[in-house]
């Protein structure tokens, strides 16, 4: 497994990790609002990162493997959506080489079987109309679900570097990452939410109803967390109110550092 990375500012690391249909374009320019040393990759089956037969917990392991070869015994990670399930089991697997959690509209995944083997289900209905009708249609249909609906009311400029980051994308990429990292493919991690010993910040918008009620439950299961609600904002935080997302998420881990050093 090879993962393309961007890398950009100095200081701590933070490892960012994007959602579907993204890659680490979408965190372009966040060094401007994150003091710190980002470091983006490219997921699996996304941009320039192939995709084998893999799952969460084996590119959870994949990617604390990387981030130790380029120095990074310990790190900091932040994970929106997709990304955020996925950060989520690198800091259960691996909290030795965690120093801090923050999900952005992440799950710990399906609570039952039934759950997961519906989802599983209607993730190879979709991996199988990307394979069918292309990236160009599959775009048009995801970029209007119900859960990007408040992406609407952004500029046209905005919406359109979404649009083409998701177009930069494979059909075949896209199809596998349903298949081996979608959420019926994840281990429920609400049990394990108690074992999360690192501060844990949650970040949902107000408009993003089910992703809200998911964080205020996670909220009370783990022991040092911070849930941060973004009135008027959706799914996608870092899009819809960009500066803002970076200005908590900066404090938030300032915080720690400033913790760290009194400390010592």
């Amino acid at each position: 497994m090879t993962f393309f990375f961007r890398l950009k500012g100095e200081g701590e690391p933070v490892l960012l990790l994007h959602g579907f249909t993204g890659s680490s374009r979408t965190w372009k320019g966040m060094e401007k609002l994150l003091p710190f040393q980002l470091v983006m990759p490219d997921l699996a089956g996304h941009g320039q990162t192939a995709r084998p037969s893999s799952s969460l917990e084996q590119e959870a392991a994949w990617l604390k493997e990387e981030m130790k070869k380029k120095g990074f015994a310990s790190f900091h990670v932040a994970g929106y959506s997709m990304g955020g399930r996925l950060a989520l089991a690198l800091a259960l697997l691996f909290p030795e080489a965690v120093i801090s959690l923050t999900l952005e509209s992440a799950s710990p995944g399906l609570e039952s079987e039934p759950e997961r083997k519906a989802r599983r289900a209607s993730d190879e209905q979709l991996a199988q109309k990307l394979e069918r009708e292309g990236i160009v249609s599959f775009v048009e249909f995801w970029g209007n679900i119900p859960m990007f609906a408040s992406q609407k009311e952004l500029p046209q400029q905005v919406r359109e570097t979404i649009r083409l980051e998701r177009l930069d994308q494979s059909a075949a990429g896209l199809a596998s990452s349903l298949r081996h990292m979608g959420t019926g493919r994840q281990l429920s991690y609400w049990d394990r939410l108690s074992e999360l010993k690192m501060p844990v910040l949650l970040l949902t918008g107000t408009k993003d109803q089910k992703f809200t009620d998911i964080a205020r439950r996670m909220s009370q299961s783990i022991p040092l967390c911070e849930w941060r609600q973004f009135n008027e904002a959706g799914h996608a935080i870092h899009v819809e109110q960009r500066e803002k997302f970076g200005t908590i998420v900066k404090t938030f881990l300032l915080n720690i550092k400033g913790g760290q050093q009194s400390g010592n």
